[in-house]
C-alpha cells in the first residue's frame, strides 16, 4: 500500500494573483503501518511551483497562486504520478487540507479553481477505476513526519527553493 502525502504553501496568500508564489509538494511512503508519527520509507517525493500561465505546458487549471490551488495541484500531481505509476494496490492520500480533500472526490461544490477542481476530480475518477484510493485527513504541523515532509516541500517550492535533502532535514524544519 502506498501512503500519498500531499501538501500545498503560498508566500502571503492574502490578495492573491497569478504572480503570487505557491508550491506543492508529493511524498510517496511505502512499509507504513499508518501507526505513530511516521514510519515507513519514502519510495518517491517530488514537487514544483503552482503554474498560472495557460500558455505554460504543466498548466493544469489554478488562475493564481493560493494555499488552496497549492493544496489542489499536490493533489493532482500525486494523483497523475499514481497514473504513470500502475499497479493496483491501494493509496490512501493523506493532506491537511480538508478542501483539497473533499473538491477531489466531488464531496464539496467548487466555487472557485472551478477548472483546476475539474481536473483533479477528473484524475481522481481515472485512478480509482485503477485501484482502491481513499483520503484521509492528517492535522497539520502536529509533528506527523511525512506530512511535514511534504510541507517542506511545498515552501521550499513556493520559495524557488531546492528541499534539504532527505538526510539532512528533521521534522519541522522549513
Amino acid at each position: 500500500m502506498f501512503h500519498v502525502y500531499v501538501d500545498g504553501s503560498c508566500i502571503g496568500n492574502q490578495n492573491v494573483d497569478a504572480e503570487t508564489p505557491a508550491g506543492w509538494g508529493v511524498v510517496i511512503i511505502t512499509g507504513s503501518n499508518d501507526l505513530g508519527r511516521g514510519n515507513g520509507e519514502v519510495h518517491h517525493e517530488f514537487s514544483g511551483p503552482v503554474i498560472t500561465d495557460v500558455n505554460h505546458s504543466d498548466y493544469i487549471g489554478a488562475e493564481v497562486g493560493s494555499n488552496n490551488t497549492a493544496e489542489l495541484t499536490a493533489f493532482a500531481e500525486a494523483l497523475r504520478w499514481l497514473l504513470k505509476e500502475g499497479g493496483d494496490e491501494p493509496v490512501i492520500i493523506k493532506t491537511d487540507s480538508q478542501y483539497a480533500g473533499n473538491q477531489a472526490i466531488g464531496a464539496w461544490k467548487a466555487k472557485a479553481n472551478r477548472e483546476l477542481v475539474g481536473h483533479v476530480q477528473s484524475l481522481w475518477n481515472e485512478v480509482f477505476e485503477l485501484r482502491e484510493l481513499s483520503w484521509e485527513h492528517v492535522k497539520a504541523h502536529s509533528g506527523h513526519r511525512w506530512n511535514e515532509r511534504a510541507d517542506h516541500l511545498a515552501i521550499r517550492s513556493a520559495n524557488g527553493e531546492s528541499p534539504l535533502p532527505l538526510s539532512f532535514w528533521k521534522p519541522g524544519q522549513r
